[in-house]
């Protein structure tokens, strides 16, 4: 009989999640290089070398592959021969390991999690609580797999109850494309079939942290119909085009991961959750031993790329105007030199409020001909201005956007993937823009930031107004000032240069 003792476990988690926050799976790395190597759209092949770029200097600073560093999820095979020498619960164990994680001095994480989902969304400051699944075993060893699920990725879920006779290559296809350019490919589907509505969605939640092996069954062939329909699935969803953050590509999907289990015959339950370019899980065994010991990799391990800016325009954002940004293209490159401020969710509606009430926003609030970057970074540590300070999910601010284009004579807008059709028609009303920059590239990009300061909203934590002074920010225009949208386009271009799924014409 094995005994596990309460302060192994503990160290054991909070080693993990701190291990995961800044080494990707080796198997993603040599995935997406792969990738990169072969990618024949500009704007994708430099997404792809921003995040390959951003994943070695993780790796050597020890600090997250992405500012949103997750919601953690454990999955615990406990051996019924196991003993715990422990007071606390496993549940209270594995919060206790992701509260040390979280709040490590060395390498803050960002705490995203909050109480109270549908009223007052309470930040608990420490990122507890963990999902945790557990399962009682055969054996005398406890098995652990724990992930840090990013939230723009995790908003992408999608669950379907098929009948019987229905396609699941079919429901794939015509849901990929629905999921937009939020979960930041390129990244890997997980797939779950069958069960029940809540077990296929823990089938695919399993799936995502699954090795990436499929050039290997590419190699050697199916022996299954569970690997024919990855092998399906991998070729049609690339075939679609959208690419690297959904700028048009060859690459969407680096794997198709599924899992299935037997379901009622009355029903087809599938659902599908995306893994993002900032994919983070562990796995490792205790066997009463000690601690988990998990092997950093070498630094060898990662190819070696460097970015050329020589195609791209340097823009200083201060004292810019709107017949200025007239004449910036879907697609171009731009590197930002000057002052912007920044604003999540919670910002947006605390200025829209102020805004619809005729009230005056807060002093150091002036948007007028200025740039707003969606972001809620990480703290910093050691001595940097601000810690990792990648893009979130622009979509979320779309209801706001007319106000404040209308309200404030903003100018531009920074974040990642689309933009809805309300937010297009605001920002060609206005004569606006709409950059992006790119998602699981968070440290990079903070190196760009050479000054932080909080000016609004101190109390909503990673989510106040913050003032960045910022040199050569890497960013793609993604919505013109008439309302082109790139994320609209390229995908339609790379879908027809495939050639494998016709293009439909609107």
């Amino acid at each position: 009989m094995t005994t596990i003792r309460q302060d192994d476990f503990i160290q054991s988690i909070a080693d993990a999640l701190q291990y995961i926050s800044y080494y990707h799976p080796q198997d993603f790395i040599q995935a997406l290089h792969a990738a990169y190597l072969k990618e024949q759209s500009p704007a994708a092949k430099d997404a792809m070398a921003q995040i390959l770029i951003n994943s070695r200097m993780c790796a050597e600073g020890r600090r997250p592959i992405c500012q949103d560093t997750g919601i953690v999820t454990v999955f615990l095979k406990i051996g019924m021969e196991v003993r715990w020498d422990a007071k606390l619960s496993v549940t209270e164990m594995v919060n206790e390991g992701v509260r040390q994680a979280y709040l490590h001095p060395d390498n803050v994480l960002r705490a995203s999690i909050l109480s109270d989902p549908a009223g007052k969304r309470i930040n608990t400051k420490d990122n507890t609580p963990a999902v945790v699944h557990m399962e009682l075993v055969s054996g005398d060893k406890v098995d652990v797999e724990v992930a840090a699920k990013g939230g723009g990725s995790e908003a992408k879920s999608k669950f379907v109850m098929l009948n019987p006779a229905d396609s699941i290559v079919d429901w794939v296809m015509k849901t990929v494309p629905t999921m937009g350019a939020g979960w930041c490919p390129p990244g890997i589907l997980g797939i779950g079939i069958g069960g029940t509505a809540e077990k296929a969605m823990i089938l695919a939640k399993q799936a995502c942290m699954g090795s990436i092996d499929i050039q290997d069954l590419i190699a050697r062939g199916p022996s299954n119909a569970l690997e024919e329909l990855r092998l399906e699935l991998y070729d049609k969803v690339n075939a679609l085009g959208i690419g690297a953050q959904g700028l048009g590509g060859l690459t969407t999907v680096l794997d198709v991961k599924i899992l299935d289990y037997p379901t009622h015959a009355a029903n087809k339950p599938v659902a599908m959750i995306p893994n993002c370019a900032a994919t983070r899980h562990a796995h490792f065994v205790l066997d009463g031993s000690g601690p988990a010991v998990l092997t950093p990799p070498k630094l060898s391990d990662w190819p070696e790329i460097t970015q050329s800016a020589s195609t791209a325009r340097r823009v200083n954002i201060d004292g810019l105007t709107k017949q200025d940004v007239a004449n910036w293209k879907p697609g171009e490159t731009l590197l930002l030199s000057g002052t912007l401020l920044t604003g999540r969710d919670a910002a947006h509606k605390r200025i829209a409020d102020l805004l619809n009430k005729g009230e005056p926003l807060p002093n150091g609030v002036e948007l007028k001909d200025k740039f707003i970057y969606y972001v809620g970074p990480v703290d910093a540590v050691r001595d940097e201005v601000v810690g990792p300070a990648g893009p979130t999910t622009a979509t979320r601010m779309d209801s706001f956007t007319e106000t404040v284009l209308a309200k404030t004579g903003l100018l531009g807008m920074i974040g990642k993937s689309e933009r809805g059709p309300i937010a297009i028609a605001a920002i060609a009303k206005h004569k606006a823009v709409y950059l992006i920059a790119v998602g699981g590239a968070a440290y990079l990009v903070s190196k760009a930031i050479k000054q932080a300061r909080i000016v609004a909203f101190p109390e909503l934590g990673m989510e106040a107004i913050h003032e960045f002074v910022v040199e050569d920010m890497p960013v793609t225009v993604a919505v013109d000032s008439l309302g082109e949208s790139i994320h609209n386009t390229a995908p339609k271009v790379w879908q027809a240069k495939i050639g494998k799924i016709p293009v439909v014409v609107e």
